[in-house]
């Protein structure tokens, strides 16, 4: 008998899957056939096919929620068995993403990369070393790099007693205490910027090409780093004006392309449809790849099957972890009063596959820790999201989701800040083209009728 506590917890929408894990890999589902193309199979080949001994960098975008990071711990976990060492961290864990700047990036990927390669004991980093330096001392903190045991919270990094210096430690004191501080923060920001070419050049030359040099000596083929959730950055104006998007992925592209190992950075999903998006694609080696939602219908209208079936799996797949498909299936009674409140549930989420796993949350708890769980319960979860949407919508932007309804698309900066990036329209692609569709939920307000 299935447990609801379990089932429950396994339908958090927080949790992000890692196919490294046993556990995970058994409720991982493939959706690619129905995303418009392998686009992991792409990033990876990329890599490991045409380019294994020359840097790359790719940004890599999509709605958030819609499955990006647990396709990046897939493309981690493929390119290790390549033979790759591979760094992936979230990036939001290093910075503030309300205010980001290049030397931020910058230092966060020295940090996690020297954390991850201390084991390989290479040369202390003189260059690097003076730049912080400078830093600590611009920003009059007790900061010291050298010294007796000591250990930074959530750093993972600590300078020992025989006082070596540790590169993961000196940035994590040097930017946790920016982090929380803006003062800090723009102190650190106004000595760092125009250093960039020199810290780039230093990161390379003390960092990067020694370590990819010694994990060649161990049998690796090369570094490949993950830069997770840099997509969430706000797009407020920075001090002189420019959006931080447009200032971060445009402006300082350079700083991002040019650091001498594989990169793959995420990318705000609006920058795609902003008007400097021709701009971007110039300043990097290829568009950015797009991982889109799960189509629950064609853009006629028709209902998508595969894609249905795929987003019914991923359900059943968190209540039966243990089953083959066909069990699962078997007993999916257990769970929904029919199949067809779950093709409702699919349906409803637009192929949004963190939104399905909210609104499955919401009915387990809607149902009062009872299965099965209730197409009328299902209904007001549905009614109470909708309700909550619709509060927020102004008449012209519902004549705006009405044109998108009818014209399968979204264009103009204006458009998608309004209408993406809150997710009321959704974007899906077929056969290689975009089309774009209202979130399901609003389907039927009254408004969108008009």
């Amino acid at each position: 008998m299935l447990d609801v506590r379990d089932f429950f917890n396994a339908t958090n929408p927080s949790r992000t899957l890692n196919v490294e894990n046993a556990g995970d890999r058994e409720l991982y589902i493939d959706f690619s056939a129905v995303r418009g193309g392998q686009i992991i199979q792409e990033l990876k080949d990329n890599i490991s096919f045409f380019s294994p001994n020359a840097p790359t960098c790719t940004l890599f975008t999509g709605h958030i929620g819609c499955g990006k990071s647990t396709e990046l711990l897939r493309l981690k976990k493929e390119l290790e068995e390549e033979g790759f060492h591979v760094i992936y961290f979230e990036s939001d864990d290093d910075l503030e993403m309300a205010d980001v700047d290049i030397g931020d990036v910058l230092l966060a990927i020295a940090r996690r990369v020297s954390q991850s390669l201390e084991s390989l004991q290479l040369a202390e980093p003189k260059g690097l070393k003076s730049i912080l330096q400078g830093a600590a001392k611009i920003l009059t903190t007790e900061i010291e790099f050298v010294g007796a045991e000591a250990e930074v919270a959530g750093m993972g990094a600590s300078v020992n007693g025989d006082g070596e210096f540790s590169l993961s430690l000196g940035i994590g004191k040097l930017t946790a205490k920016a982090k929380n501080d803006s003062t800090l923060r723009d102190r650190l920001n106004n000595y760092l910027g125009p250093q960039k070419n020199k810290l780039v050049e230093a990161i390379n030359t003390e960092l990067l090409e020694p370590a990819i040099a010694r994990l060649k000596q161990l049998g690796k083929v090369g570094l490949v780093v993950i830069v997770d959730n840099l997509d969430r950055i706000d797009n407020r104006p920075k001090a002189h004006g420019r959006p931080q998007q447009e200032y971060l992925f445009i402006d300082q592209s350079d700083c991002l392309k040019n650091l001498h190992c594989h990169l793959v950075y995420t990318m705000p999903l609006a920058l795609k449809f902003s008007n400097q998006y021709g701009m971007l694609t110039q300043r990097f080696p290829e568009d950015p790849k797009v991982l889109p939602m799960v189509p629950v219908q064609f853009q006629d209208g028709q209902p998508c099957e595969e894609g249905l079936g795929l987003l019914r799996r991923m359900v059943l797949a968190r209540a039966f972890p243990g089953m083959t498909d066909k069990d699962r299936f078997a007993n999916l009674t257990q769970i929904f009063d029919s199949l067809e409140s779950l093709d409702y549930l699919c349906c409803m989420s637009g192929g949004h596959v963190r939104d399905l796993l909210r609104i499955l949350n919401a009915w387990i708890k809607k149902g009062g820790k009872t299965l099965p769980l209730k197409r009328s319960q299902l209904d007001d979860v549905i009614r109470s999201y909708r309700n909550e949407m619709t509060m927020h919508i102004s008449d012209p932007e519902w004549e705006l989701l009405r044109r998108v309804r009818q014209r399968k698309k979204v264009s103009g900066d204006d458009d998608y800040q309004t209408m993406i990036s809150s997710r009321l329209v959704f974007e899906y692609r077929d056969r290689g083209e975009s089309w774009f569709d209202v979130n399901p939920i609003l389907l039927n307000s009254k408004e969108l009728q008009a």
